[in-house]
């Protein structure tokens, strides 16, 4: 599949309620700009990446209304109530010229400090990958098993056992035929791997930077900052 084409798409209907406040998490300030527009735009920088599918809530009033970023069409459409229903809807609006073999990227908008080397790894990957790839890293903590009341009862085994990041790349037939599966099981995938392993799949684990975290908290935010502001100084010093 070299020289394939490739999409991006960016579930972004969520509300952010676990981070708390009126503003989506997708929409905060980070280093001057809204978190989704630095995770479109690391996407829409790679040579292989033609454009951007971005599902919205239908109410979304914050939306800046891009329609390009790099010079690549940036489209929208309407996501759904769960992220793999806002996936399959970005999916099923690809312009008609969009392959039905395409690999797609499926990032999340409130992950805003991708690292071009790990989506270029990534890429190379699902690729040369009949079952996709995802970026990850392998967990280094040790894990405890709580009960309710939040005590300790056991100590896991952490080998074999890797952290789920994104963009997790897949083709874009077989990513849609996996989610329609798991909706009609009615189980909840939390990512797309997890649809692609009910199905069969085994995909590809790509160790990727662990700076590229995830706004979930407060906390999360002030570092996301920090990282993506002494990324800017370096790029405008070199």
């Amino acid at each position: 599949m070299s020289g394939a084409t490739v999409w991006a798409v960016v579930p972004a209907a969520g509300r952010g309620t676990r981070f708390g406040g009126e503003v989506p998490k997708q929409y905060l300030q980070a280093a001057g700009r809204p978190l989704i527009e630095h995770a479109l735009t690391t996407l829409l920088a790679h040579p292989q990446v033609v454009g951007a599918m971005v599902a919205l809530a239908a109410d979304d009033a914050r939306w800046p209304g891009w329609t390009s970023l790099q010079g690549k069409p940036v489209l929208c459409c309407v996501g759904g109530g769960e992220r793999a229903d806002s996936v399959l809807a970005a999916l099923d609006a690809l312009p008609a010229d969009a392959p039905t073999n395409a690999l797609v990227l499926v990032h999340d908008a409130a992950r805003p400090n991708l690292a071009a080397d790990d989506l270029d790894r990534l890429i190379a990957a699902a690729t040369a990958h009949a079952d996709g790839a995802i970026l990850g890293a392998p967990v280094r903590d040790t894990l405890k098993r709580a009960d309710t009341e939040c005590t300790i009862v056991a100590t896991e085994p952490r080998e074999g056992l890797w952290r789920a990041f994104t963009p997790q790349a897949f083709r874009r037939d077989a990513l849609s035929a996996a989610l329609r599966a798991v909706r009609a099981s009615g189980v909840l995938a939390t990512d797309e791997a997890m649809a692609m392993e009910r199905a069969g799949a085994r995909p590809l684990l790509v160790e990727g930077r662990e700076d590229n975290l995830k706004v979930t908290t407060p906390a999360d935010l002030v570092l996301a900052d920090y990282l993506l502001s002494r990324r800017a100084s370096v790029g405008a010093s070199g």
